[in-house]
């Protein structure tokens, strides 16, 4: 069977394990019912998911125009200390800045490939967490705006990293931590304006099992630009990578954009 469209990230749903979704404009595809099946990937061109032209994708779904000029490629999306629409100064674009950095926002900390910190809106709990492979998580402080959690992350920045390292997390090499006392021993840490806002549930602790039926032990990543044609048996699926039997591994979210074909039998 055959499906043909543009790549966005995988659509998830937390249950056990988490279920994954390939999503194109008029079906979509049940990756976890394809786990010990030949999947081929085929590179068809590009199209930009901002304004739909047919044209290389640079970063994040978007050619370069509109990464450069779009409100949603802002340096607060990566840099959320940078948020300013709360204090009504615009970026890019005031009324859409608003509408995202004036949200609820946690800072987390989760265990993927080693304890790290991180920051979310609340409509993206667990997403994000799943989309990051980390197999639990935990909210540290809930607060009014971007801004607030772009703070707290950079405070905790001092003393847990805020990145994955996407090789250990996909080879399930991941320490053994206590989130809870982890979350504990931080308070601390919080800046002041911030501590009202502590979380202090230690039930919210979340769990999440993956659809992988093993896991490599050594990992190549899959470059469309340079392999536009791919095909291997899908072992797992963790964070938005497939995994597939050959300790080949592929970034659906690295690749949005990419107008792709893929078979499977």
């Amino acid at each position: 069977m055959t499906f043909e469209g543009v790549l966005t990230k995988m659509q998830t749903e937390l249950s056990d394990p988490v279920q994954y979704y390939l999503v194109f404009p008029t079906n979509f595809l049940n990756l976890n019912q394809l786990l010990d099946k030949t999947l081929e990937i085929n590179l068809l061109g590009y199209q930009c998911l901002n304004c739909g032209k047919k044209k290389k994708i640079f970063r994040q779904g978007f050619c370069y125009d509109c990464f450069t000029s779009s409100a949603s490629a802002g340096d607060w999306i990566m840099k959320p200390e940078l948020s300013t629409a709360h204090l009504d100064i615009e970026d890019r674009d005031l009324n859409y800045e608003k509408s995202v950095q004036l949200q609820p926002h946690i800072v987390y900390l989760a265990l993927s490939s080693e304890v790290k910190v991180g920051v979310t809106r609340i409509t993206q709990v667990p997403t994000r967490w799943i989309d990051q492979g980390a197999v639990q998580a935990i909210p540290i402080v809930e607060v009014p705006n971007r801004y607030l959690a772009g703070i707290t992350e950079v405070a905790l920045k001092n003393h847990y990293s805020d990145k994955t390292n996407w090789q250990k997390m996909l080879k399930n090499e991941i320490p053994k931590a206590d989130l809870r006392k982890e979350k504990a021993s931080l308070k601390y840490l919080i800046p002041k304006e911030v501590l009202e806002f502590y979380h202090p549930k230690k039930e919210d602790l979340c769990d999440i099992h993956y659809p992988v039926l093993s896991y490599p032990t050594k990992v190549t990543s899959l470059n469309l630009d340079k392999s536009p044609s791919f095909s291997g048996k899908l072992m797992g699926i963790k964070g938005q990578y497939l995994i597939f039997d050959d300790g080949t591994v592929f970034n659906v979210r690295t690749f949005e954009g990419y107008v792709v074909k893929v078979t499977f039998k």
